[in-house]
C-alpha cells in the first residue's frame, strides 16, 4: 500500500505549477520508479501526490535549427536509448540510459526524475554534466535556465524551489559536435542494480605535429562524491597532452585531486579509489578510440 494524503493528476505544465503552488509539502510524480519504492517504504509517507506522468507536452526528443537538442523530462530511458536523434548527436547518454535497472524500470523511469532526485548514482546525470546540459525550470515566476553542474545543492537535494518543476534539458551543438564518449557503470551484479562508481568521459583528438592529441575533454564520475562531479583538474591535465601511455599514467594520479569517494557498506572508500582509476582511464580509452573510428 501506498500511504498518500492527495493525488492529483496534472494536464499541463500550468496546471502541475499551480498545484504545486497550492498543495501543501507536495511530491511529484512521474515514472515512479523511485518515488513510489520511497512511499512504500515509508520515507515519503502522507505526502500530496502530484502527478505529472500524463502531460504530453513533457515527452519526447527533439532538435531545432540550431542544433540544440531538447530532452523533455517524462522521455523514458528506452526512448532514449531508441531515439534517432540521441543515437546520431549523444550516443553517450544512451549508452548510460541503457544501464540503468531492468527493461520494466527503462520502460517507466524518466530522464527528469533521474535528475530530479539528486542522487550521485543516478546514471544518465555524468553524460548530462559532459554535455554541459542546462535544465530548464518552469515555475509560478515563469521560465529559469540553470547548468546542470549549478543544479544539484547536496546529496539528494536541487535548486528547485516551491511551484517549480523540470520542463526541459538543453544541449547546443557546440557541446556534442565533434565530440566522442563512453560511460562505464561499475556495481556489484550486471544488471538491476545501483552504480558502486560510474565514469562518463567525452573527447574531441587533433592532430598536431604529428601527434594525436586531446583538442578538448570532459569527464564526469558518479558516487565519488555527495553529487555528481566533473573532474575539473582531470580536465585541465589532460587538455592539449599527447595521447599516449604516459597520459594514461597521468590521469590516475591527478584524478585523485577532484574525487572523494566515500566508505559505504556497498565497497570501501579505498576500492572505489582504485577502481576509480580504472575506469576513468577505460572510458577515456573508449571515447579516444571512437574518435578514431
Amino acid at each position: 500500500m501506498y500511504d498518500m494524503e492527495s493525488f492529483y493528476q496534472a494536464t499541463s505544465i500550468a496546471d502541475a505549477v499551480s498545484a504545486l503552488v497550492r498543495t501543501e509539502n507536495p511530491v511529484i510524480l512521474a515514472g515512479g520508479t523511485d518515488v513510489l519504492i520511497q512511499m512504500r517504504e515509508g520515507k515519503l509517507a502522507g505526502r500530496n501526490v502530484v502527478s505529472i506522468f500524463g502531460i504530453p507536452e513533457l515527452r519526447g526528443v527533439s532538435i531545432d535549427e540550431e542544433g540544440t537538442i531538447r530532452i523533455r523530462p517524462l522521455t523514458v530511458f528506452s526512448e532514449l536509448t531508441g531515439s534517432p536523434i540521441v543515437q546520431k548527436h549523444l550516443p553517450m547518454l544512451g549508452y548510460a540510459a541503457d544501464q540503468v535497472g531492468g527493461p520494466q524500470i527503462r520502460n517507466m523511469g524518466t530522464a527528469g526524475g533521474n535528475i530530479s532526485n539528486g542522487v550521485t548514482s543516478a546514471d544518465t546525470a555524468p553524460s548530462q554534466q559532459c554535455y554541459n546540459s542546462v535544465v530548464e525550470i518552469t515555475g509560478p515566476d515563469g521560465v529559469r535556465l540553470v547548468p546542470v553542474q549549478e543544479f544539484y545543492v547536496s546529496a539528494g537535494k536541487v535548486v528547485l524551489q516551491k511551484g517549480e518543476l523540470v520542463t526541459s534539458f538543453l544541449i547546443k551543438k557546440k557541446d556534442y559536435e565533434g565530440f566522442t564518449g563512453d560511460y562505464i557503470k561499475y556495481a556489484m551484479r550486471n544488471a538491476m542494480d545501483i552504480a558502486n562508481l560510474s565514469c562518463a568521459s567525452l573527447v574531441k583528438t587533433k592532430q598536431e605535429n604529428g601527434a594525436l592529441k586531446i583538442d578538448e575533454v570532459r569527464m564526469c564520475f558518479g558516487v565519488a562524491a555527495p553529487v555528481p562531479l566533473r573532474c575539473k583538474n582531470t580536465e585541465a591535465f589532460l587538455t592539449g597532452k599527447e595521447i599516449n601511455d604516459a597520459l594514461y599514467e597521468g590521469l590516475q594520479e591527478v584524478l585523485l585531486t577532484d574525487i572523494n569517494p566515500r566508505d559505504s557498506w556497498r565497497a570501501s572508500k579505498a576500492f572505489r579509489v582504485n577502481t576509480a582509476k580504472q575506469i576513468a582511464v577505460r572510458s577515456l580509452r573508449k571515447a579516444v578510440e571512437r574518435q578514431e573510428v
